[in-house]
């Protein structure tokens, strides 16, 4: 699967600097999404809906999916909140398509919040079994920029509060060409995203 990243604000008021993209950067339609590697209602999202909507509306170059974290369960959602951010650093301008065993990995591996599933070891430890990412360089990443990648993600959260999120996951819709946008909260499935999808292409 394709990905990108970007150093734009989209027309929506969405800074896409350091959050990777899956899809072509000319898709008509952007799906933000936010999440937290410890909600078990985004791992849900991740296994029941988002392959149904990656085959049918990312592949075809209908919607790109931006990907934003949202940590908010606990101080070790922020901590799996870097880690995805030094992934993508590490990744995104070699093999940027990297990025997505690694994110999938870790909702895999998903366990009880609180649990220490998701400790910066326990986390590094499911990165070094994930070919093409290197775990010493994304543990360098933590090490050095982490105060500062997580200032970044705070931004990113208080920007969430003007939208009205308040957990994950969240989406929003955003057809860049007329500017109409629609929110979906929770884990919908599948055919809740194809009725939006046709609203807002048809606003």
């Amino acid at each position: 699967m394709p990905f990108h990243g970007s150093s734009q604000s989209t027309d929506f008021g969405i800074d896409l600097t350091g959050h990777p993209i899956m899809g072509t950067p000319d898709a008509p339609l952007d799906l933000y999404y936010w999440s937290d590697y410890q909600c078990p209602f985004c791992r849900r999202f991740e296994r029941e809906t988002l392959p149904e909507l990656v085959e049918n509306h990312v592949r075809t170059g209908t919607v790109r999916i931006v990907f934003i974290e949202y940590p908010y369960l606990s101080e070790a959602s922020m901590t799996a909140a870097v880690m995805d951010r030094c992934v993508w650093r590490q990744v995104r301008d070699e093999e940027p398509s990297r990025y997505w065993p690694w994110h999938s990995a870790v909702f895999e591996a998903q366990g009880e919040k609180g649990s220490g599933w998701a400790s910066r070891s326990n986390l590094l430890g499911i990165t070094r079994r994930v070919d093409g990412v290197d775990a010493a360089a994304v543990d360098t990443c933590m090490r050095q920029r982490g105060r500062e990648i997580e200032s970044s993600i705070r931004a990113d959260v208080a920007q969430a509060a003007a939208f009205d999120i308040r957990g994950s996951p969240v989406f929003i819709l955003f057809d860049t060409a007329s500017e109409a946008a629609g929110k979906l909260v929770g884990a919908q499935p599948y055919d809740r995203f194809e009725t939006a999808i046709s609203r807002i292409q048809n606003a």
